[in-house]
């Protein structure tokens, strides 16, 4: 039989063009694959209904890279006018039997499909807004209830996220600790992409590549 949909989906945000990175950034070979690719396969295993991944630099080849996880990809043309765009875009990319969307970041590769339960646990209990937090600090992934999406349609800007919508309403706000699950630990330069595989060789003891 098939499983049962419960209404929740992830978007999986990769539009920016990793500036500090040099660009390509989600392409970028990490543990011989991708760097978003890492992110796709944690999904996989993420109890949501679909992912919809949304690009906008690099497009094609981002679309290209995600077509085996059965994803849906959708283009923001109005990337460059920072992430808030790019959340607009996912929200109005899902259907009406959805009832919350959980949003993660295609630049942090070790966030696993632990948190994304933790989150969606949280929402089952009744949180309207749940988000993971490490060390007690809020970091991703972060899920919103339909309920509250027109207010983050109403006041989201630039390049911020949903980061201040967080900070105005705190009463909305269930913090879930995922520190044995995840790490929030995210690419922005080359250096960090390098210091994440090393971290990873230490621990596995033999290197990728």
């Amino acid at each position: 039989m098939p499983e049962a949909r419960r209404g929740i989906s992830a978007i999986l945000l990769a539009a920016g063009s990793g500036s500090r990175f040099g660009g390509g950034k989600l392409l970028a070979p990490y543990r011989g694959r991708p760097l978003i690719e890492a992110a796709l396969a944690n999904l996989a295993e993420a109890p949501v209904d679909e992912t919809v991944v949304i690009v906008g630099d690099d497009a094609e080849r981002l679309r290209a890279v995600c077509e085996p996880y059965s994803v849906r990809t959708v283009e923001n043309p109005d990337w460059q006018r920072g992430q808030s765009t790019s959340v607009r875009a996912g929200l109005r990319a899902l259907g009406p039997e959805v009832r919350a969307a959980v949003f993660l970041l295609a630049d942090q590769p070790l966030v696993g499909p632990g948190a994304v339960e933790r989150l969606v646990v949280a929402f089952e209990r009744g949180a309207e807004v749940a988000v993971a937090t490490y060390g007690g600090r809020r970091r991703n992934p972060v899920l919103f209830s339909r309920a509250v999406w027109p207010l983050l349609l109403e006041e989201l800007a630039g390049d911020e996220g949903a980061r201040a919508v967080l900070r105005r309403h705190p009463d909305l706000v269930t913090e879930v600790p995922c520190d044995d699950v995840g790490d929030p630990a995210d690419v922005d330069t080359a250096e960090d992409l390098r210091s994440l595989e090393r971290m990873h060789e230490r621990e596995h003891g033999y290197k990728i590549g």
